[in-house]
């Protein structure tokens, strides 16, 4: 017992020595090891810098650094070598030294940019949260860019040539002119198809079908069909020349859908009367050409078809509502009013739909109301109440659903017939059961005339009826001297067989003596502007369409004038009526101010002041006489 607490005393002793010392070592092993770890992190984050600048400096692609100003920092030897070679770039305004979207460059797609002769994708990034520094590199994608445009440019287009009124023209004319016209109009093919890779097929006698790729077609579009004045320097006989209506599918997946796309287009163009191309593209047409006047051609068998196929319509339906365009004239009022009389005993209910205050045609509906027992005009609002499923909608002198008389009819109407002489338009009035669309008529007066015609025995007009039918005639006419053919001059004999008077026609053109005044007013306001003559008044008086219609009529009688445009504004728009004599297309300058009509007259409205109408007007003119300045010297 006595030698025992000595030893524990020792023990614990030895204890505190050794925690003391393991304490000591701990220390010391944390104090050196961390000094070391330091050393090694420090070391690591410098190779690891080292690194990253080397790596930027070698990047496999051109990369820069710029700062808030677009201005370039800093930039790797890649971008020295194949960018910008000359000297240094430091300092330069990256949008100087490249045409590029800096907004496009940081979204996920980046930017296209054109650097000597190769095609790169520029990406930027910001390289610090304040966003001062950014770097952009430049992806290398003109392998890409090259197969993609060796691929659009390969892409196949279907042509379809075809010869307006083959037939006809081949068909007075001796054989050996025939052989001549034949061989001229396949070496214009051959000419067509010359140093390009295209194939051409002749299919029938007036049709050629063309295989082209995209790289030939291209600069024959940029040259405007040149074939197509080519053609018009054909002689077939005497007094006829050749011309063509060429139909392009453009963007189509395969060949079967650029087909398809070319038939819809050289539909347009033979809706438009002809000598002229179409190009049909992202769902779009584009003409070309359309200078020239339609020839005159009278197609019987078509008129009898659709006079059958109309009479059948009528007898399946209730009641039959027929308008034209708002601001109505002789020739839509005309129209409308023989073709109600012409179905009157064939069906239960028929009226025309017109404006009792906004039309062109008040001389002719009081006439037709005093003559007529029967009822014939009603109100566009009666017009919606009569309107039901069972009812035809027969729509005359217009196929452009913007014009017509009622908007809300059209819309609300299921069953849609359009009769119109017109020159096709791309966005016309549509779903229809049947459209009669005929460029080559004068009028509608003269469609509805051709046409009653075949309508058989249970159809008859009146004289006073016969009278409204002549003279919208001879409105579009000008007294049988514009636009007048055969099948013309055989409506307005029918119609005098019908007992219409000339001397009552007349009247129904007769003027007050303010509108002659404001005609002449506006005549006097006229200049000549490269050979057309413009007109315009800011004042406005009830009259006015009609004073401006006839005013540039009358404008085209001065020496030395191709074309005449009278301006005037009604209800805060600008009102254009144009005329020519044929050797100047105002429906092709008005199409280009968003309207339409007839080579010979057409017409436009802008939303916009008078200054700026007459600017826009004259800017359209310079156009058309540069795309067409051999037909305009």
């Amino acid at each position: 017992m006595l030698h025992s607490t000595p030893s524990r005393r020792e023990s614990g002793s030895v204890l505190i020595i050794v925690s003391v010392i393991a304490a000591i070592l701990l220390l010391l092993e944390a104090f050196v090891f961390r000094n070391q770890t330091k050393k090694y992190v420090a070391k690591l984050s410098t190779m690891i810098s080292r690194t990253e600048r080397d790596s930027l400096l070698n990047f496999p692609a051109p990369a820069i650094i710029i700062d808030a100003e677009n201005v370039i920092v800093w930039y790797n030897r890649l971008f020295g070598r194949q960018v910008y070679n000359d000297e240094e770039a430091y300092g330069i305004d990256l949008t100087e030294l490249i045409n590029i979207d800096m907004d496009k460059i940081y979204g996920s797609e980046g930017d296209l940019v054109c650097i000597n002769s190769h095609f790169y994708s520029a990406r930027a990034v910001h390289t610090d949260s304040e966003g001062e520094l950014s770097m952009v590199y430049f992806n290398d994608v003109t392998d890409y860019v090259e197969l993609e445009y060796e691929t659009r440019m390969s892409h196949k287009a279907v042509i379809i040539v075809m010869i307006d009124n083959f037939d006809e023209l081949m068909s007075n004319i001796r054989e050996s002119e025939k052989a001549h016209v034949v061989v001229e109009i396949e070496k214009i093919i051959e000419e067509f198809v010359e140093n390009t890779t295209a194939v051409s097929k002749k299919i029938s006698n007036d049709k050629f079908y063309v295989f082209m790729e995209e790289r030939h077609l291209a600069p024959i579009i940029e040259t405007r069909f040149k074939i197509l004045e080519q053609a018009r320097k054909i002689s077939v006989g005497e007094r006829s020349n050749l011309t063509l209506s060429i139909g392009v599918g453009r963007d189509g997946a395969n060949l079967a859908e650029s087909e398809k796309f070319a038939k819809q287009a050289l539909e347009m163009c033979l809706g438009r009367g002809g000598d002229q191309a179409a190009v049909k593209e992202d769902g779009e047409f584009k003409f070309f050409g359309g200078i020239s006047s339609a020839p005159d051609k009278s197609n019987k068998t078509r008129i009898r078809m659709v006079a059958k196929a109309l009479i059948e319509l009528i007898c399946n339906h209730d009641k039959v509502i027929i308008m034209g365009h708002r601001f109505g004239d002789l020739d839509s009022v005309g129209s409308a009013t023989g073709f109600c009389c012409a179905i009157k005993n064939m069906v239960r209910e028929t009226y025309v739909v017109v404006d009792p205050e906004q039309n062109l045609s008040k001389t002719l509906i009081d006439y037709i109301n005093e003559k007529e027992s029967e009822r014939y005009y009603i109100t566009p609002q009666e017009g919606l109440e009569l309107l039901d499923d069972n009812t035809l909608l027969v729509v005359t002198d217009t196929h452009n659903p913007a014009l017509v008389e009622s908007k809300e009819i059209l819309e609300r109407a299921k069953n849609v017939v359009v009769i119109d002489h017109h020159r096709r338009m791309v966005n016309g009035i549509e779903p229809t059961i049947m459209s009669f669309l005929e460029p080559n008529a004068s009028s509608a007066c003269e469609l509805v005339t051709a046409l009653i015609e075949y309508f058989g025995e249970d159809s008859n007009i009146s004289v006073h009826v016969a009278e409204a039918l002549l003279a919208g005639i001879m409105l579009d006419t000008k007294n049988f001297v514009m636009k007048t053919g055969v099948s013309t001059f055989e409506a307005a004999a029918f119609l005098k067989k019908k007992g219409a008077d000339t001397v009552a026609v007349k009247k129904l053109f007769a003027n007050s003596i303010e509108t002659y005044q404001q005609k002449s007013a506006l005549i006097n306001s006229a200049h000549i502007y490269k050979k057309c003559a413009i007109a315009f008044t800011e004042e406005q008086f009830s009259n006015i369409r009609i004073a401006a219609s006839q005013a540039a009529d009358e404008l085209m009688g001065i020496t030395g004038v191709n074309a005449s445009f009278v301006l005037y504004e009604t209800n805060g728009t600008v009102n254009i009526s144009a005329r020519s004599l044929g050797a100047f297309n105002v429906q092709i300058v008005m199409e280009a101010l968003g309207g339409g009509g007839h080579l010979t007259m057409a017409a436009t409205q802008l939303n916009t002041d008078m200054d700026s109408a007459q600017r826009r007007l004259k800017e359209a003119i310079d156009e058309y006489i540069e795309n067409n300045r051999s037909q305009n010297k």
